[in-house]
C-alpha cells in the first residue's frame, strides 16, 4: 500500500524549485500559477533568499505549487492518482497539495485558496507577538501538560517524541524558563503562533472564499489532520482545511492511520525530508523515499509499481 505525503511550512529551502523547472511544461505551468496566487512563484522558487521564501505569505503557495507540480511529473496527471496511490495526507499546508492529488479540489482553487491563507495567517500573526517552539523528547504527557500550564496551544503533534507549542512570546519565554524534564527546546523561526486561535482572523478570511469553491469527493483515501480520519466528502474536507488554520495539526494520528491502513512504502513530494525523516522513526519497515529533485521520480515511480494496491479505489470505510 503506497502513501503520498506533502510537507508544511518551513521545509523550505532557498533554490528548491530549480530543477523542476527543468521538465518539459513546468515554465509554463508556474506561470499560470503565479497569476492564480498572484506571486512569482518561478522567483520565490529558484533565486529568492530565505528570508524572502520564509514569509507566510510567499511560503504556503511555493509549498503547495512546488508539491503539485511534482505529483504531476510523478503520475503523468493528478487524474492517475486513483490507480497509482492508495493514500495522501498533508502536514498543514500540505493538506492543500493532498486535496489537489485526491481531486477534491483543482490545483488552481487550491492555490488560489492557499494564497489567501497565507495571506491571512501573515497578517494575522502581525496582530500581537506571537511564535512556535518544538519540544523534543521528553514524556508526551508531561509536555502536554506544561505546555497547558503555561498557557500554550500544542499547536502541531508530530509525533516521534516531537511536539510544538505555541502561544505569545512571553509565555513561551516563561514555558523556556522551565521546560519539562528531560525535554529540549528548539525555537522555530515562523511569523506567529499557527494552528491557535491567534489565527481566527484568517479562517474568517479563508472561510469567504471557499464559500465560493465547489469540492468534489475525494478519488483517493485522504487524510485530515485534525484527526488522522479518512475523510469521504470533498465538502467536509474543505471546512477541515480552513478550520485546521486555527486548531492543532495531529500528524501523530495521520501516521497512526498510515501504520493501521497497512502501508508499506511512503513518498513524501518536494521540499521533501522532514515527514519521512519522523517516519523513520514512527513507521519502522516502511519504504521510504524524499521525492528532492527529478532525479529521484524514477525511484519513485518503481514504488509505485511496487506498493500501490490494487484496492486503491476502494473508499469504503471513510468517515
Amino acid at each position: 500500500m503506497l502513501a503520498i505525503v506533502a510537507p508544511g511550512q518551513g521545509a523550505q529551502v532557498p533554490g528548491f524549485l530549480s530543477p523542476w523547472l527543468e521538465l518539459p511544461g513546468m515554465t509554463e505551468v508556474f506561470a499560470e500559477w503565479s497569476e492564480v496566487a498572484g506571486l512569482d512563484l518561478v522567483r520565490y522558487g529558484t533565486t529568492a533568499d530565505a528570508d524572502e521564501i520564509r514569509d507566510t505569505a510567499v511560503a504556503q503557495p511555493l509549498l503547495v505549487s512546488a508539491g503539485a507540480a511534482a505529483a504531476t511529473a510523478l503520475l503523468g496527471t493528478l487524474d492517475e492518482a486513483r490507480g497509482s496511490v492508495d493514500v495522501v495526507a498533508g502536514h498543514s499546508v500540505g493538506e492543500f497539495t493532498a486535496a489537489a492529488i485526491a481531486g477534491v479540489l483543482s490545483p488552481s482553487d487550491a492555490l488560489a485558496l492557499v494564497a489567501e491563507r497565507g495571506r491571512g495567517m501573515a497578517d494575522a500573526a502581525a496582530v500581537a507577538p506571537t511564535g512556535m517552539t518544538a519540544v523534543l523528547g521528553g514524556d508526551r504527557d508531561e509536555v502536554l501538560a506544561a505546555i497547558g500550564a503555561a498557557g500554550l496551544t500544542a499547536a502541531n503533534d508530530n509525533g516521534s517524541g516531537q511536539i510544538v507549542a505555541a502561544g505569545t512570546l512571553g509565555e513561551l519565554q516563561a514555558f523556556a524558563d522551565a521546560p519539562p524534564a528531560k525535554a529540549r527546546l528548539r525555537p522555530l523561526s515562523v511569523a506567529g503562533a499557527f494552528h491557535t486561535l491567534h489565527m481566527e482572523p484568517a479562517v474568517k478570511r479563508v472561510q469567504v472564499l471557499a464559500d465560493g469553491l465547489t469540492p468534489v469527493d475525494p478519488v483517493v483515501r485522504l487524510l485530515s489532520n485534525r484527526d488522522g480520519a479518512a475523510v469521504a466528502s470533498g465538502t467536509d474536507y474543505l471546512s477541515r482545511l480552513v478550520s485546521q488554520i486555527s486548531s492543532p495539526v495531529r500528524w501523530d494520528s495521520c501516521t497512526r492511520s498510515l501504520i493501521d491502513l497497512g502501508v508499506t512504502a511512503v513518498i513524501e513530494l518536494p521540499p521533501a525530508g522532514t515527514l519521512t525523516g519522523l517516519a523513520k522513526r514512527s513507521m519502522r519497515g516502511v519504504e521510504l523515499l524524499a521525492v528532492k529533485t527529478p532525479e529521484d521520480l524514477d525511484r519513485a515511480r518503481e514504488l509505485v509499481k511496487a506498493h500501490a494496491g490494487p484496492g486503491t479505489a476502494d473508499l469504503e470505510g471513510q468517515s
